[in-house]
């Protein structure tokens, strides 16, 4: 069976850590630490808020059987 969900990936590498996606993200699934960023697939819902505010154009929306 095939996850059809949306899910964000975050390239780490292109991310510049400035937490404008943190602050959007409405089921605080992105999490910051000192010198990287991750995605909570369990918390995170694809809606897409933080790939339409970051402004170097980071997170991805994919679908989940990406």
């Amino acid at each position: 069976m095939a996850d059809n969900r949306r899910k964000i990936i975050i390239n780490p590498d292109k991310c510049d850590l400035c937490g404008t996606c943190v602050g959007v993200c409405p089921e605080d699934a992105i999490i910051l630490y000192e010198y990287t960023i991750t995605v909570d697939d369990l918390k995170c819902t694809g809606c897409g808020l933080c790939a339409a505010v970051c402004p170097v154009a980071v997170p991805e929306v994919v679908s989940g059987n990406d």
